[in-house]
């Protein structure tokens, strides 16, 4: 063997027994943004079965989120009115219904679906969508009514009292999502239908094309305990204002 082939050889002997070198690092995953949860990419079963608009019990798959762990409050929605020139809600210092500046930390309420849309637009943000919001109340937990589980009190959920309290007051669900029962009821980004449950698509729903109302989840201050639900629906017009309902943000994971 010539000089030149054994060396080759020799190399080709060191590169077999030669461990790999290590693979590089993963990037760390970025933290969410400021006031958000990230909520993981699932799949769940997504409604009750009955006879009402949250049947029949269909299979959802969504992508990774982020969310607001807090409902929208009256400073940062008077900071958006200020910052666009928009009207203050209807209810603007109205100390009943705890919308105002001296209730800097409770939620806003008196905004219509539109309202609500521009203010997530301007925060870079956009509305959940009905099937990303029952996913994120449930936190988790499997065939359970309520974000907290199997019950629902004072202790878990702001509902049937005499007004707002300030967002994140109560324990935060499996997700670390605070009042996805109770306080304010929230605007979702879908249109309406009743019979929605029978057609969605497993991937992602987004609501039908078109309908005459926008839906509106969860429960709040002025509610009784069955509609804190994490399956139950409601719907209003989109130029709806209620002193009952806010909201708050969803953002893609980019």
């Amino acid at each position: 063997m010539r000089a030149r082939d054994a060396v080759i050889v020799c190399l080709a002997a060191l590169a077999a027994v030669s461990p790999a070198a290590p693979a590089p690092a993963a990037e760390p995953e970025a933290a969410p943004p400021a006031g958000m949860v990230l909520i993981p990419a699932g799949e769940f079963q997504m409604g009750k079965e009955g006879e009402a608009d949250h049947s029949p019990v269909h299979t959802v798959r969504l992508d990774a989120f982020y969310l607001d762990a807090r409902e929208v409050t009256n400073a940062e929605y008077q900071k958006f009115c200020e910052e666009t020139e928009r009207a203050l809600p209807v209810y603007w210092g109205i100390e009943k219904f705890c919308c105002g500046p001296d209730f800097p930390d409770h939620p806003i309420v008196g905004v219509s679906w539109a309202d609500a849309e521009a203010f997530a637009e301007w925060a870079g943000k956009r509305l959940p969508t009905e099937a990303e919001w029952e996913y994120a109340a449930r936190g988790g937990l499997v065939g359970q009514p309520y974000p907290s589980g199997e019950e629902i009190d004072l202790t878990t959920a702001n509902f049937r009292t005499e007004g707002t309290i300030a967002v994140g007051s109560l324990q935060p669900n499996g997700y670390g999502l605070y009042d996805m029962g109770g306080n304010v009821r929230e605007w979702v980004v879908d249109y309406y239908d009743p019979d929605y449950y029978q057609s969605s698509p497993v991937d992602n729903p987004t609501g039908p094309e078109r309908a005459k109302w926008r839906v509106v989840r969860g429960g709040g201050w002025f509610s009784g305990p069955t509609c804190q639900s994490v399956h139950g629906r409601n719907a209003l017009p989109g130029s709806w204002v209620d002193f009952n309902i806010g909201f708050r943000c969803a953002r893609d994971v980019e």
